[in-house]
């Protein structure tokens, strides 16, 4: 008995011990204390109208409830300077704005060039090259990165990323100067180029698996040629894989079109690369890649590694400069009717019924009774605010002084969105949540388009503005 009582005597020991131990821990200092949690309970004060504030919240969308009726309607739809662009095109469930949108920027050109009522390109068909060249710049960085650890972070990141249906303007051109494009109607879109969730999961499994296998026979003595081979051994299961789902890109095609005043072409026949060089005709190394990041330095040029859909491509480079030469820049390309290819934090102080990007349109300070205080600058370095959607800019109104006031972008989200597939941007919100902007050699000031000859700072694929 006398044995029994001491060992339940030190039972209740130890466990006095653990649970003095725990509360030493979680009230060290540094951890909320009794006290501390008394003195902010005490702090909200729950008169009649913050108990009505949490009615309303708890039972509604925050969203709704932060509409701001007092910038409602006080900002109109009209352009005094807009490009002719005609025709607004619809990316359906899939991270294709970037292919939209460079598209876009060149309809109009090619409307203007051939007298045409309207035009249209055709994704799908851009989109199965660059599936499929992504597929293989992530199995050649493998097999380039296989002497490096798993856990490296490199590799993690490769990995993580293995493909992706999101891209910026460098993808456009690329893909284009080597593949071509074709009009709409000559490759069909299909359900998953219109949805492509699915499909990139997949592929994304496929090449994770792929890329497994070529570094278990690098581990097993596999030489760089050798491990090659294999690649291309590889990439078939891909291009069926994107056949099954996109369906076969055509390498040759018969095409004709009515002009303007309904006068119907003859039939010719084509090849992508051909239909670009004779019907398209643009010449996309005339265009520069801008960027407003206030996280880096100005007046610099970045290059970010990985950030290209092509082994044989070069990566996104660009040049980091503060907004008003931008919107300098901007100006006069919509002056001479020239789209540009423009990409935002959309999501930010969207009001996506009534076409507007304005700052304030959602009041969550009210809603809350505090302030959200971050500047653009805080919001990036903090991962609360980064470009993910690309639009085309065609346009701009100012006031009497002739200060500008407002941009009209063309989205790629259908007609029924926005302002009949138009958004207007305010200038302030132009400040706060635009990134990138793609602009024509000939409007960009020569100070600027020397510092493109600067070596690059390299940044790493996991930078914030990937």
């Amino acid at each position: 008995m006398k044995r029994l009582n001491s060992i339940l005597i030190s039972f209740v020991m130890l466990n006095l011990l653990f649970v003095s131990n725990v509360f030493t821990q979680t009230s060290g200092e540094g951890a909320i204390s009794q006290k501390m949690l008394k003195q902010i309970k005490s702090s909200l004060v729950l008169d009649s109208a913050t108990k009505a504030m949490i009615n309303a919240v708890s039972n509604n969308s925050i969203k709704k409830l932060a509409y701001n009726r007092d910038l409602a309607g006080k900002t109109d739809h009209f352009f005094k300077y807009r490009v002719k662009a005609k025709g607004i095109t619809d990316q359906k469930s899939s991270g294709r704005c970037w292919l939209f949108t460079s598209l876009n920027v060149l309809r109009p050109k090619v409307i203007e060039k051939h007298n045409l009522k309207e035009f249209y390109f055709c994704e799908n068909y851009s989109f199965f090259w660059d599936q499929f060249e992504k597929a293989n710049l992530f199995l050649e960085e493998i097999i380039l990165t296989r002497k490096k650890e798993i856990d490296d972070r490199e590799v993690q990141w490769l990995f993580r990323h293995p493909i992706q249906d999101g891209g910026i303007w460098n993808y456009t051109v690329e893909l284009t100067e080597k593949y071509g494009v074709v009009p709409e109607g000559v490759m069909s879109e299909t359900y998953n180029s219109e949805n492509t969730g699915m499909m990139r999961r997949l592929l994304g499994r496929k090449l994770k698996e792929q890329g497994m296998r070529l570094r278990q026979m690098s581990e097993d003595g596999k030489k760089l040629k050798e491990l090659r081979k294999v690649k291309v051994k590889m990439l078939p299961e891909i291009y069926r894989m994107l056949v099954i789902t996109l369906g076969v890109p055509p390498g040759e095609f018969t095409w004709r079109y009515k002009d303007a005043e309904d006068k119907l072409s003859e039939a010719k026949s084509y090849t992508p690369q051909n239909f670009y060089k004779e019907f398209v005709g643009i010449n996309l190394r005339e265009y520069v890649q801008l960027m407003n990041d206030p996280s880096k330095e100005y007046y610099k040029l970045y290059e970010i590694k990985y950030d290209r859909n092509m082994n044989d491509g070069a990566n996104w480079i660009f040049v980091n400069l503060p907004n008003d030469e931008l919107k300098e820049f901007a100006r006069a390309s919509i002056l001479e009717n020239e789209a540009m290819y423009f990409s935002c934090d959309v999501g930010k102080q969207l009001d996506r019924d009534g076409g507007y990007l304005q700052v304030g349109i959602y009041d969550y300070d009210s809603i809350y009774g505090l302030k959200f205080g971050m500047n653009k600058k805080e919001r990036i370095l903090t991962f609360d605010s980064g470009s993910n959607h690309g639009m085309a800019l065609i346009g701009f109104d100012e006031s009497a002084d002739g200060k500008i006031t407002k941009w009209l972008l063309e989205n790629s989200w259908g007609k029924s969105a926005g302002h009949e597939g138009y958004l207007t941007m305010t200038d302030e919100w132009f400040d706060e949540y635009m990134f990138r902007l793609v602009v024509n050699k000939k409007y960009i000031s020569q100070n600027v388009l020397k510092i493109f000859d600067q070596k690059p700072e390299v940044l790493p694929p996991w930078d914030r503005m990937f």
